[in-house]
């Protein structure tokens, strides 16, 4: 995950939320490893948007899947993710609004966006990649 393309990223989603009139939002995009690359908070988004936003991120790349495929897991299986979240520090958020970014298969990083409901922020961040 490059520099250009995470910014590109958290523009892609900032521009799609201004243009479905959503709340302030924040947006960060890890690579592979789950480090963060760039992120980004809009005016007026509340102080914990963008640890909310780096939990989706980061979310995907512990497991591999976007959020909103977590969400379907944990309903599936709380007791399971319930201890996960533990063992994780916390730092497991099933909300949408997290998507892995591929190229040809190959998992390059995740984008996170939070600061509406979890589907406008998911429809953002699936927006931000072309999906």
């Amino acid at each position: 995950m490059t520099l250009e393309r995470a910014q590109s990223l958290i523009a892609a989603a900032l521009a799609a939320g201004r243009a479905r009139g959503t709340r302030p939002l924040a947006a960060v995009v890890v690579d592979a490893g789950g480090h963060i690359v760039a992120s980004a908070r809009e005016d007026g988004a509340t102080i914990a948007r963008h640890d909310f936003a780096l939990a989706k991120a980061w979310s995907c790349i512990a497991l591999g899947l976007d959020t909103r495929d977590l969400v379907e897991r944990v309903e599936a299986n709380p007791a399971f993710f319930s201890a996960a979240a533990t063992l994780l520090s916390g730092r497991l958020l099933p909300a949408a609004g997290g998507v892995l970014v591929r190229e040809d298969e190959q998992i390059l990083g995740a984008l996170g966006v939070s600061g509406d409901a979890a589907e406008v922020d998911d429809a953002c961040a699936i927006a931000a990649i072309g999906r």
